[in-house]
């Protein structure tokens, strides 16, 4: 499809396929799978509810095969479901059509009352409870029973969008994990939804009924927390309180009924929605489920499998340290606040590991203040002393991690990146290897190698015997879902390395995944920024949202054995999975807590000199992605997480307002008429590059389907063509003549791409001389000839808007501008230093340039570094975990 970047005022796809049968009028609300319109049926002449599946899940599900499996849901004939009237495909738009009723929803109702009286509370699940009985009973179950999908109209309970996730379901064909999408509403799903069972039953209805009628009874759903996953883990793991404890006049009955309803295994729970319901009317129930509750509350996992699981521990050297301290007996844990003084304060956030503990737990090795107020070197401090202890030679390090036996420490340090090594007493470091090494961590494993962020070996890991050699690849990412791999953490038995998988998308997303040493395949384990193992038989890790989670894991078959159970909140998460995260072989846990780059951020103006001021402190959010300028300078688009989602947020610079325009789409840039975003999806596998009206007047357009992944989009100033990424390699692509993607430069990693105002000159940065530099090549022509730019490193490129000048941010994380002549030939002046920008988000290029030459940044709130708020030494971790994570 090719789309005239300057000529889409009034555009509107979705009015046009469907101006036949029903005319738009107004949009009524947005979910997780489809956007609602307010429509009238020409046909018919009624108002009716449009429902327009979001684009990303519609491309998924393919036209033919949902039209098919929602035919289901057309003969569903109940008082209490909300009838299907229509459905369809029109334009590239999947649609079904309900009656449109005046009412509102019970999350509405909700929301205004908190709780309902138990007698109407009792009669709304009843009824339900009716329209799922029908519903099993003809074969279809619902799949998203919540508030919101309840209707209430004249004193009547309906379901509405029956069916509608068995239709997505059986179309994706089971490949939910796959695709990044999801079904069911984290409060409502039963424990196999939130587990990816495949085989889900009436039951599962009947749970996510009970939930309901649980937060009509007590003001909340049986299980509540700070984030979606944390929910899923409570589902998972924890048993529901009894719903009395919330509200004293529940009877028993209600109780009892309730507590069955919410069972973890599906066979613990009523047989039907019908004998639910008649539980919540009989008041002798509670009577006949006395002897049930009571085997609910003593049921556990059995002890003699979790010893068996443990025993496998024991075959390496770390386990066998835990199972002798085990022999001692239980001991408590302890948690302490570590303090240091000013002058050995651990060093300023990053994309990288600041601290290691030693396999005994007693020496703490972490990256502190260096020989300058801008470089950084270890340190190291025993736990029975109050001071640390600098190592010379060390100065630019990184990601620290000890030897098995504890005597010395690698650790990465540029430039050019290199592998090193020095004693823990302090002396000379050795360079292992300064060939093809980035700074995404290190782990010293037990089977004689080091494993590193091998840069440039397939933007896998990579790995060197401790000893020094030649280096050797370790992974291989999956180019078709992955972008690269790093923060490794080897496992004690040499038998494999736990990392972090960063998939593709707009903005980063992180599984944790664990390496086959003997094989060089490598399988996810789970959705995590970062993994540690812990010797007592446990993958620790960290959530994109600071929870440290634990489950057990087995590191000889390499696999979670168990359910993962929340063992600490508030973890600092850096950009590109940075972690403060470390566990000795004797069971101390060393982590930073305080959300550096995930908690609230804000917009600020930095001048030449390098002077700040706050954009708007009102404006705050936790901003992913590139914050991008429209061509006026007047308002910024950028991507914002919060309670409800992840959003592009167009913001009226400066104190006017901001609004949300699309969600889950990352903003890339604006036409140059500053009418169109260009947006790409943040998920394992987008569709394309799409426009999209930037006022939010309409929804996302595709540009260009020619390719899967494309990031670091670009309109050329003259609205020509669309610059982007796609793997290690940068493309164009014409907006006027609509053509497929056309090579411009081939990787390794090449990324940044930008195209001078006056459309003669591509800028872009790239590793292919082993760090990043930036390069300017003619355009489109970008054969003719090739000039590097940047002279100590450079990422990030960006014009002034007169195209005199470059800048990009070199590998000091100093701001630079470079100026540029580019008449027939191009002159390339020297580069010059502006300002220290490490105090802003520039991992990701979080920059832009305005017509007066400010640069328009991003920073934590109230920031004055990324330090952490707090060290946390836990001891006797183990014992933790013993405790609270059970094998299956």
């Amino acid at each position: 499809m090719s789309i005239d970047a300057r000529n889409t005022t009034g555009f509107n796809p979705l009015s046009a396929a469907l101006a036949d049968r029903y005319r738009i009028e107004r949009e009524l609300g947005a979910g997780g799978m489809a956007t609602v319109y307010l429509a009238h049926d020409l046909k018919h002449d009624r108002k009716v509810a449009l429902k327009v599946l979001k684009p990303e899940l519609a491309a998924v599900l393919g036209a033919e095969r949902f039209v098919v499996e929602i035919k289901t849901t057309a003969s569903l004939q109940h008082p209490n479901i909300l009838p299907l009237f229509d459905s369809g495909e029109a334009g590239g738009f999947l649609y079904y059509v309900m009656p449109f009723i005046e009412g509102e929803t019970l999350r509405a109702k909700l929301d205004r009352e908190t709780q309902l009286g138990i007698d109407e509370a009792v009669n709304i699940t009843c009824e339900v409870a009716g329209a799922l009985d029908y519903a099993h009973r003809h074969g279809v179950i619902h799949r998203d029973i919540k508030p919101e999908n309840i209707l209430l109209h004249d004193g009547r309970a309906m379901v509405m969008d029956f069916g509608i996730a068995l239709a997505v379901s059986a179309a994706v064909g089971g490949r939910m994990t796959e695709t990044g999408l999801s079904l069911g509403t984290p409060h409502y799903m039963s424990p196999e939804q939130a587990t990816a069972d495949r085989d889900i039953t009436a039951r599962s209805d009947i749970y996510s009924l009970a939930s309901v009628l649980y937060e009509m009874l007590a003001g909340d759903p049986p299980f509540v927390a700070s984030s979606a996953q944390a929910v899923i883990m409570k589902i998972i793991t924890e048993p529901a309180r009894p719903v009395n404890e919330h509200r004293r006049s529940v009877p028993s009955n209600l109780v009892a009924a309730v507590g069955k309803a919410l069972e973890k295994l599906p066979a613990d729970r009523f047989e039907s929605a019908k004998a639910f319901s008649d539980a919540l009317a009989n008041p002798a129930f509670e009577t006949a489920t006395a002897a049930h509750a009571k085997s609910a509350r003593t049921s556990g996992v059995s002890p003699v499998l979790f010893r068996a699981t443990a025993a496998v521990a024991v075959l390496s050297l770390a386990g066998l340290a835990w199972s002798l301290r085990r022999t001692e007996g239980a001991r408590p844990v302890t948690r302490l606040s570590l303090a240091f003084p000013d002058s050995q304060q651990i060093a300023d956030g990053g994309s990288f590991s600041r601290l290691a503990l030693s396999p005994d737990g007693r020496t703490i090795a972490y990256v502190g203040p260096g020989g300058s107020a801008s470089s950084a070197r270890l340190w190291v401090r025993r736990l029975d002393q109050l001071r640390a202890t600098s190592l010379a030679g060390t100065d630019g390090a990184t990601n620290p991690s000890f030897s098995p036996d504890g005597k010395r420490i690698a650790f990465v340090s540029g430039t050019p990146w290199a592998v090193r090594v020095i004693p823990v007493g302090g002396g000379p470091p050795i360079t292992l290897t300064d060939s093809g090494v980035g700074r995404g961590g290190l782990s010293w494993g037990s089977d004689g190698y080091i494993y590193y962020d091998g840069d440039l070996a397939a933007d896998g890991l990579a790995r060197i015997r401790e000893t020094g050699g030649k280096p050797e690849t370790a992974s291989i990412p999956d180019k078709s879902t992955e972008l690269f791999h790093l923060n490794p953490s080897a496992l004690p038995n040499g038998r494999g390395v736990i990392f972090t998988v960063v998939r593709a998308g707009g903005l980063p997303r992180y599984d944790v995944g664990v390496l086959d040493t003997r094989t060089g395949k490598h399988v996810v384990l789970v959705h995590g920024a970062v993994g540690r193992y812990a010797a007592s038989g446990h993958l620790v890790y960290v959530t994109s949202d600071g929870l440290l989670m634990a489950a057990p894991f087995d590191a000889d078959r390499l696999r979670v054995t168990g359910e993962a159970v929340a063992v600490a909140p508030n973890v600092a998460i850096r950009v590109l999975s940075g972690a403060d995260v470390a566990i000795s072989h004797t069971g101390t846990l060393l982590y930073s807590t305080g959300h550096e780059a995930g908690g609230d951020q804000e917009m600020v103006w930095v001048a030449s000199n390098g002077k700040a001021t706050a954009v708007d402190s009102s404006f705050t959010r936790s901003f992913m992605g590139r914050v991008r300028l429209s061509p006026d300078g007047k308002q910024a688009a950028i991507s914002g997480a919060g309670n409800t989602g992840r959003w592009v947020w167009v913001k009226q610079l400066d104190h006017g307002p901001a609004a949300k325009v699309l969600e889950e789409w990352t903003p890339q840039s604006w036409s140059p008429d500053g009418k169109l975003l260009l947006v790409t999806r943040d998920q394992a596998r987008p569709t394309g590059l799409f426009v999209a009206p930037s006022d939010g007047s309409g929804p996302p357009m595709m540009l260009d389907a020619g390719h899967t992944m494309p990031s670091f989009a670009e309109f050329s100033g003259d609205g020509k063509w669309v610059v982007y990424v796609q793997g290690d390699s940068i493309y164009a692509v014409s907006v006027v003549l609509g053509t497929t993607g056309r090579l411009l430069v081939a990787g390794p990693r090449q990324r940044g791409p930008t195209v001078s105002p006056n459309g003669r000159w591509l800028a872009y940065s790239s590793d292919e001389s082993g760090h990043a530099e930036v390069y300017i090549r003619p355009f489109p022509d970008t054969k003719a000839s090739k000039r590097q730019v940047s002279a100590a490193g450079g990422v990030g490129p960006r014009w002034s808007h007169d195209g005199r000048e470059l800048f990009f941010v070199d590998e000091s994380r100093y701001m630079v501008a470079v100026p540029i002549a580019s008449g027939q030939t191009l002159v390339i002046g020297e580069p010059k230093r502006l300002f220290d920008a490490s105090a802003y988000n520039l991992d990701r290029v979080l920059f832009d340039v305005a017509p007066d030459g400010r640069f328009l940044m991003t920073r934590p709130v109230g920031s004055g570094g990324a330090r952490p708020k707090e060290l946390v030494l836990v001891e006797n971790f183990f014992q933790e975990l013993e405790t609270k994570v059970k094998s299956r």
